[in-house]
């Protein structure tokens, strides 16, 4: 959902995690730079903000599938597992346990005391309640994909009707669906409930760390989320005090957190900004304490590190940037896998990234991350290496483009330069027109997309939810997963997808992962462009200010200058 240093983190394999998660511990076999800790005897209290942007929609969890609204909903929920700042290995949160004998039949048992920000006790039913409504057909939430492993997913979709456009789409109010519960899912007592997968999935523990497996309040079901929405109720270390999608966010310290991970600062302001120069140049004035990414004007020349000298840190994520075709819906002319291999080939990136974006990035050659185990490099074989030659032949063969190839792109992020300048490759290496389409802000851009009325490429990027293969592979390129943009469609992919869940081991999980893969590198649903390295900066008010493997500042460590 919700990026470059060459050397990647070293990978955690989803055994190890797996392992971690059920003995409550958080492994220690990864590691990266966490940039400048300053004094770590900073007195906590005081208050901090940070550059945000504007969310696509409500602050429901299961429709939070975007960085905007997720690294503030980040703050304000507590969930099962929590992920470790400094490594990304998992760490009971509000589960006390969770255990399995055949990966498959799952018994959770959460901690007693946990209470949500309006002062009611988190029980089990809060979180059955919640996984129950995130999957239900008539809730349409964005996330739902996430919970069809759980046995009875199948039965909770609608039936489906023709929309005026002639396509097959849910139709809940004439076609309701069998049920609204899902029959993998029981409540023991108050502080046990239990889980059965559809099949066995061997990191089911790792991915419940991922914020749309949080629990929720009763009062959530009172009104269907419609106040929740606006003004979430979670369990974390903060809670909202303010939001204006004009300006941004207040969160100020949750009273009621029973957690470990509790933040220092008293309070946090997302402000939202149009434009990310003036973020920077506000940064650097302390008028905005915290900024990741930076600018790509504060890139060029490595300027950021006069501008915010001793104020920066860098650290390889577990982030991937591409381009997307869009859904057979909204535009049919970018069907032909071999026009969209031309495409790919006739990108620079090697140029673009050094002229752009200061060698802050990597080529990507796949579609999965390096940080995670599992990778395999030259996953996209030469579909990835810029050859203007070859990137033309394909052009022809796949029968040209006709018009304007469109890359569109949001104007409240720093995509302008990159964008253009991949379209002037395109046009170069290719003969066809290609043009860089700016949309006012991230909420309407990715409106748009998820509506399915984009045309033309679009650029997309993804931070992983949790540390593992599958999470780069299963939510963007399954079938009907939630942020499978495009549209992708694959009965091979899906399979080997499936096989890998089931996989006994993690040698063997990552073996299916890279066959999945593989099918990507035949279809090629989306354009690799490169990995991620995230540059943060401050003001010179704050300090301990750590990057995350998600490529997020750990907000909790971050502390006020005494």
């Amino acid at each position: 959902m919700r990026g470059t240093r060459t050397i990647a983190l070293a990978g955690v394999s989803a055994l190890a995690l797996l392992t971690a998660a059920c003995n409550g511990g958080g492994s220690s076999t990864t590691s990266g730079s966490a940039g400048n800790t300053g004094n770590t005897a900073a007195a906590a209290g005081g208050e901090i903000s940070i550059v945000g942007c504007t969310p696509q929609n409500p602050f429901i969890p299961a429709m939070t599938n975007e960085t905007c609204g997720g690294d503030m909903l980040d703050e304000v929920l507590a969930r099962l597992v929590h992920y470790n700042s400094e490594t990304a290995a998992p760490e009971m949160d509000v589960a006390e346990s969770i255990e399995t004998t055949d990966n498959q039949n799952f018994t959770v048992k959460i901690k007693p005391g946990y209470k949500f920000s309006d002062g009611t006790e988190i029980k089990a039913k809060n979180f059955v309640d919640a996984w129950n409504w995130n999957r239900a057909g008539a809730n349409g939430t964005l996330n739902s994909y996430f919970f069809d492993v759980i046995d009875g997913a199948a039965d909770m979709d609608c039936g489906l009707s023709k929309d005026k456009d002639g396509n097959d789409a849910p139709d809940c109010e004439k076609k309701p669906a069998k049920t609204d519960k899902l029959s993998g899912l029981k409540v023991v007592d108050d502080h046990t409930f239990t889980i059965k997968t559809t099949e066995k999935v061997s990191n089911l523990p790792v991915r419940l760390g991922y914020s749309a497996f949080a629990p929720l309040p009763d009062s959530f079901f009172t009104d269907n989320g419609k106040a929740y929405g606006k003004m979430p109720i979670g369990a974390g270390p903060y809670k909202m005090e303010s939001y204006d999608p004009a300006t941004g966010a207040v969160l100020v310290k949750n009273p009621d957190y029973a957690g470990s991970f509790a933040g220092k600062v008293d309070k946090i302001t997302f402000k939202i900004y149009q434009d990310q120069d003036a973020a920077y140049k506000d940064v650097q004035a302390g008028q905005t304490d915290l900024q990741v990414p930076l600018p790509v004007s504060a890139l060029q020349g490595e300027a950021y590190k006069n501008d915010l000298p001793d104020r920066f840190a860098e650290k390889a994520t577990g982030n991937i940037s591409t381009i997307s075709f869009p859904s057979p819906k909204a535009d049919k002319s970018y069907e032909n896998p071999k026009l969209r291999k031309a495409i790919s080939m006739a990108i620079d990136r090697p140029s673009i990234i050094k002229a752009i974006l200061a060698n802050t990035r990597e080529p990507a050659t796949g579609w999965v991350s390096p940080v995670v185990d599992g990778y395999k490099a030259s996953a996209c074989g030469e579909a990835c290496t810029y050859d203007a030659a070859k990137a033309k032949a394909l052009f022809d063969e796949a029968g040209g483009y006709k018009g304007t190839i469109t890359l569109g792109y949001n104007a409240d992020g720093d995509h302008k330069g990159w964008t253009e300048a991949a379209c002037n490759t395109i046009k170069s290496a290719l003969g066809v027109d290609c043009k860089a389409v700016a949309y006012p802000d991230f909420a309407t851009f990715r409106t748009l997309i998820t509506d399915r009325k984009m045309k033309g490429m679009f650029r997309t990027g993804w931070q992983m939810d949790y540390p593992s293969i599958e999470n780069f592979l299963a939510p963007l390129y399954g079938t009907g997963a939630g942020s499978n943009d495009g549209d992708y469609s694959s009965d091979k992919f899906d399979t080997l997808i499936k096989e890998a869940a089931a996989a006994p081991e993690a040698a063997a999980a990552n073996a299916k992962y890279q066959e999945a893969e593989a099918v990507l590198g035949e279809d090629f649903p989306t354009i690799p462009m490169w990995y991620g390295k995230a540059i943060a900066g401050w003001s010179d008010k704050v300090e301990n200010v750590k990057i995350t493997p998600f490529g997020t500042i750990d907000l909790a460590s971050v502390t006020v200058k005494s």
